[in-house]
């Protein structure tokens, strides 16, 4: 497997290595950690998720598109981070079988780029409803290039009405070195 590193320490960008032959392919997904939930999700074109994460009881992801196309968007939400605010981004798609690696802290969203996307998540922590956050997708101070103008993606109530990040500062996680 192939890992790159990205400008936020700990994002990290997973190219495996697939082993091809006349029956198809086979590839590794996981890396070393340890899971607990497999999460899935199936999306048709102008879907955005996000921007989600958990504090408390936060969650580790390493997500793949298994078919389709999707923009996946990784934003450092630790208060007191050097990197705070930052993003990353990664086109993932079921062809290339591209992972990323989102650590605790992050929030994360994505995009359907393509007809319709099947998203797979591994976590490391079961989902709690009452520890998850919500951040506005296009906060001005985050700054994400979804690539989309008008008319907007498709949301989730929840998510049309997310609170910017600097609405939800005392609810975020603490950078810890």
């Amino acid at each position: 497997m192939n890992i790159e590193n990205t400008k936020l320490k700990d994002v990290k960008i997973m190219e495996p290595k697939i082993f091809r032959d006349h029956r198809g392919y086979f590839l590794a997904v996981n890396q070393g950690h340890d899971f607990v939930q497999d999460s899935f999700s199936v999306s048709r074109k102008g879907t955005l998720r996000g921007l989600h994460l958990q504090n408390p009881n936060p969650q580790g992801k390493l997500v793949m598109a298994l078919s389709g196309q999707i923009l996946d968007v990784v934003v450092d939400v630790r208060v007191g981070s050097p990197t705070f605010g930052e993003h990353v981004s990664v086109i993932l798609d079921g062809d290339s079988h591209r992972q990323i690696w989102i650590p605790r802290g992050f929030a994360h969203g994505f995009l359907v780029l393509s007809k319709k996307a099947k998203v797979f998540y591994k976590c490391d922590a079961f989902y709690d409803p009452k520890s998850e956050i919500s951040i506005r997708f296009n906060d001005p101070d985050i700054n994400i290039d979804w690539g989309i103008g008008r008319p907007f993606p498709l949301l989730s109530r929840k998510d049309i009405q997310a609170p910017f990040l600097r609405e939800v500062m005392d609810k975020l996680p603490r950078y810890e070195n």
